[in-house]
Formats: C-alpha cells, structure tokens, sequence
C-alpha cells in the first residue's frame, strides 16, 4: 500500500488526513527502514511494539493462515487488540481481517478520504490514480479505478 500511494504521489498527503497511522516495529524493521521510513515517520507514522499477548494473537494467526507473512499478521494483531481499522493491499490479511470483523480498508479507501475531505484537488486525484493504475504490478479493482477516474475528470 505505501508503495502505491508513494508512486501516486500521495505520501504526504495521507499524513493530512484525520488519522493517526502505525506499523508494527518488526514490519518497519523489514519493509519500510531507511529513506522512506524515516520520511513516513517525520510525517507522522507510528512505529509500535506489540505486547506479549498481541505477539501470541499474531503468532497464532501465522499457524492458521500459513499464507500470510509474519509482518501481515503482526498488522493483524496491532489492529485487532487495539480496536484499530487495518489498511492492506493484501489479499489474504484482508480476508482474515473481514474474517475477524475487523474494519479493513485499502489504497482506493485511502482516495475516497481525499475526495470527500477536499483534500486534494480531483485532477490531482485523477493523476494520482492513473499513475498508480498504469503501473504493472497494479492490483487494485480496474472497474472501481475506472469509476473513480471517469468522478473525478467530471467533476
């Protein structure tokens, strides 16, 4: 998901939305240190140890869902014990997420808040989501970029 918002551009606007965001330490440690972490945290981003009990809930999850990296299920319990919605691009934590009935949401959520907050401009959101549409590893539901491209070159 950072990845997708990074090549749209947005990375610094999502830190503008009435949100607080964290990662698990370990998912930091792995996927985010360096440049663009310590950029993500000046903007804001929390960085948070599980306690021993939510590293049980994660571990777990690893032994039921072998299919998820230990980074997904760390998110996982991060935001199942703390009441927390999830944000995800991934297939499988959304689905235990859903599972769980957790409030799990993605890139596209992400887009949503921007245009209903007027947080962007809808041109910028237009470029912002044709430059992550048109990218090869794009996964994100081509009719729901359709529809929010043709809102936002409408309006």
């Amino acid at each position: 998901m950072i990845i997708d918002l990074e090549r749209g551009s947005l990375l610094d606007h999502l830190f503008r939305l009435p949100f607080e965001f964290a990662v698990p330490d370990l998912l930091f440690h792995r996927e985010l240190e360096g440049p663009v972490g310590k950029r993500l945290v000046a903007l804001g981003l929390r960085i948070e140890e599980l306690t021993p009990v939510e590293l049980a809930r994660a571990t777990a999850a690893r032994r039921s869902r072998s299919d998820l990296s230990i980074a997904d299920t760390f998110a996982f319990a991060l935001a199942a014990s703390r009441g927390w919605a999830l944000l995800t691009g991934d297939g499988g934590l959304r689905s235990l997420a859903i599972d769980e009935k957790l409030d799990v949401h993605g890139v596209l959520w992400i887009f949503d808040q921007f245009e209903q907050g007027r947080q962007l401009a809808l041109s910028e959101l237009h470029i912002s989501l044709t430059a992550i549409s048109s990218h090869p590893r794009c996964r994100l539901p081509t009719a729901e970029i359709g529809r929010r491209l043709a809102r936002y070159s409408s309006e």
